[in-house]
């Protein structure tokens, strides 16, 4: 069976409570907005869940003083057994949320991060909406910096949640989470790219080098294209020195590997693999 809209759950709690033939009108309740809109929220699409929800607070909240039972956010709340947790899905408060459980991933504090984590749980968010910003993370804050794994573990996170289901998705979503916070951070490949952006802004449709281009078209070799091209496979350490950028850039650095977890040894890699190439050029050149 589909589950029911927030505006159709709502539309049956009111009939509920008012309809004097159908429903419990004859209490003569009257349901709060905020009380409304949580117990739409809560039900998850499920009529039976709101209407047990509303009958349990019509039939156990004493009348007040003007002689009516008043369904508050408090009684709805304890009606559907859980504590009211102050977060609009579409509010400011959404926002600071998700920041903060965003920012506590980054600044390598795992406690916090799983705080945020059970408190958008604890609110209902779509916990595809967390995996998607747990993925963010992954490729933003942590990048090379973490090896391969991080990406890993929070794409497969987003992958098994959407496959599982609450309530076990919140335990994936945990370790992805604690994962992802204990990472060494690096965000150079974040930065390398945003770089990489003004350049191509600032400096417009750089020709690219004719030994890059494309040499398969007819036409190319008279251009070209392709010529002078070096296959690095076919040289120690799958790596020869030659020009990649437009000659406009020349040494221009993007991407520059932090002092932190396995970006360490991409950036020893590349110097160690960058010198023997050297060395072995200028031997060349010597003989």
């Amino acid at each position: 069976m589909k589950a029911l809209e927030i505006p159709e759950i709502k539309e049956l709690l009111l009939r509920a409570v008012n309809d004097k033939e159908k429903g419990m009108g004859s209490y003569n309740a009257v349901l709060d907005e905020d009380a409304l809109e949580f117990l739409a929220d809560m039900a998850g699409g499920d009529a039976r869940s709101a209407l047990n929800a509303i009958e349990l607070g019509i039939l156990t909240t004493p009348r007040a003083s003007d002689g009516k039972i008043h369904i508050t956010l408090d009684v709805a709340s304890e009606c559907i057994q859980k504590r009211v947790v102050r977060y609009d899905k579409d509010g400011d408060n959404h926002y600071d949320i998700i920041s903060a459980f965003i920012k506590s991933m980054r600044g390598s504090d795992p406690d916090a991060a799983v705080y945020y984590l059970a408190k958008m749980l604890y609110a209902g968010e779509d916990i595809k909406f967390i995996a998607r910003r747990i993925m963010i993370c992954a490729s933003e804050d942590v990048g090379e910096c973490g090896s391969p794994r991080h990406w890993w573990m929070a794409v497969n996170a987003s992958l098994a949640v959407e496959r599982v289901g609450m309530p076990e998705a919140q335990i994936i979503l945990a370790q992805a989470v604690t994962y992802i916070a204990t990472a060494p951070k690096s965000n150079r490949s974040c930065e390398a790219v945003f770089q990489a952006m003004q350049e191509v802004q600032a400096t417009g449709d750089l020709p690219i080098p004719a030994h890059l281009q494309d040499a398969h078209y007819k036409g190319a070799a008279k251009l070209g294209h392709g010529t002078g091209y070096k296959y690095a496979h076919d040289y120690p350490n799958d790596y020869v020195e030659q020009q990649y950028l437009p000659y406009e850039l020349s040494g221009r650095e993007f991407y520059q590997p932090s002092g932190n977890g396995y970006e360490v040894k991409i950036r020893e890699h590349m110097a160690r693999i960058k010198k023997e190439a050297a060395e072995a050029s200028s031997k060349n050149k010597e003989s």
